[in-house]
């Protein structure tokens, strides 16, 4: 890929100039959006909160909202929205509710940046409301890519919005690319740390509950992302995610085993030379440097010390094992609706293994049975994405008796 061939939408300058950038962070209750508020807290001079949303934790939100007093809130799930509204009467707070009240939230001209950190599909409609008002958009939600890439960067390019990734493995990319617009991208390499189940076998897998998935060695997550990433599903969303956002061909995007999580990417150019972003497993940073964007700011974050540092080791991921992620690969070279249906199937099977209705392994077989049953459409519209979206649920829930 050239960038100078078709200028990526995250290229554009996101600075909210002579006055602190307004934060609007749908999905303030989960761990990204805990994160980001920790960075707005040390950041007073730079950094509002707008707006605030949560799905069904109606205490935190309610907490974070006497705190930060935004001028809106949204709590998704209706029932807990009487609570809400009484708890900050007083404070001239706009409460909304429901998936609506999400999407009008986001249309509002209230905020400057989006942090679209809402877990899952749910991402979607939201972040595209967004970008139909112009806002630039902090992305930490890969499967609004992951479903309906295509559409999301069409409309963003051609609405002139900024799209600056939160992922760590993304963001390293992206810092790789500074300077680097006229230069061919060979590869981009996404480093994985292998989850807490690096190096073991089927055998070991069956056996797997919960409480061991949700244990990652080195990452602070929500329970779905840490689910994802034991299976290595978590990898396979963002080799679809990248494919999206850097403009790259399938077989531009390779994943290595980095157990350490002090690389967290790089990019290999055409002439053979690679770059790299490391740093210390901190989610904090690449929100800070989306939200800041193109600005570095100072912070007290830990710093990587070479000194004390141990070897740093690179492998070749397992999809033997982990088959996530070869199904994941399956759909990002197929393309068409198929990442759709995967990552449909993925959110069924993972609520279903944390309710302890499928076991580990299960969780693969029912995402291959439900990639070979939808029909598959090479090129959908927005539309055709929801159904069949919608489709892959219905499939997949009957498959784990939900």
């Amino acid at each position: 890929m050239n960038l100078s061939e078709k200028e990526p939408s995250f290229n554009k300058k996101s600075t909210i100039v002579g006055r602190i950038k307004r934060i609007g962070i749908f999905g303030s209750t989960g761990s990204v959006g805990k994160q980001a508020l920790e960075v707005i807290e040390q950041n007073p001079d730079r950094f509002s909160v707008a707006i605030l949303t949560a799905h069904t934790n109606h205490i935190l939100l309610i907490e974070q909202a006497l705190k930060f007093k935004p001028e809106l809130v949204v709590i998704v799930d209706d029932s807990k929205y009487l609570i809400v509204r009484d708890a900050l009467a007083s404070k001239e707070i706009l409460v909304l509710s429901g998936e609506a009240g999400l999407e009008e939230a986001a249309s509002m001209d209230i905020y400057d940046m989006m942090l679209a950190s809402i877990v899952g599909f749910a991402g979607l409609k939201p972040t595209l409301k967004a970008i139909e008002a112009g806002k630039s958009i902090a992305l930490a939600n890969k499967e609004t890519l992951v479903v309906a890439g295509d559409i999301v960067m069409a409309n963003a390019m051609k609405r002139g919005v900024s799209i600056l990734p939160v992922d760590s493995e993304h963001s390293a990319i992206f810092q790789c690319l500074a300077g680097e617009t006229h230069n061919k991208i060979e590869k981009v390499i996404l480093t994985a740390s292998g989850g807490p189940f690096l190096g073991k076998k089927p055998n070991f897998l069956v056996n797997v509950r919960r409480e061991h998935a949700l244990q990652h060695p080195n990452w602070s997550m929500g329970a779905k992302i840490s689910i994802d990433s034991s299976t290595l599903m978590n990898k396979g969303l963002e080799m679809i995610e990248a494919k999206w956002l850097f403009n790259l061909h399938p077989n531009q995007i390779q994943v290595v085993v980095h157990p350490q999580s002090i690389i967290h990417s790089m990019v290999q150019f055409e002439d053979g030379s690679i770059k790299a972003q490391m740093g210390l497993p901190d989610m904090k940073l690449p929100i800070q440097y989306a939200m800041a964007y193109p600005n570095r700011i100072n912070n007290n974050f830990p710093r990587f010390d070479f000194t004390r540092s141990s070897n740093l080791n690179f492998d070749p991921p397992d999809i033997k094992t982990f088959r996530n992620l070869y199904l994941a690969i399956q759909a990002l070279n197929k393309g068409g609706n198929l990442p759709s249906i995967l990552n449909a199937a993925n959110e069924i099977v993972v609520y279903g293994f944390m309710k302890n209705l499928i076991g580990y392994l299960d969780m693969t077989t029912i995402i291959e049975k439900t990639m070979d049953k939808i029909p598959f459409i090479q090129n959908p519209t927005l539309e055709e994405y929801f159904h069949s979206d919608a489709e892959a649920r219905n499939f997949a829930a009957s498959l784990v008796n939900i």
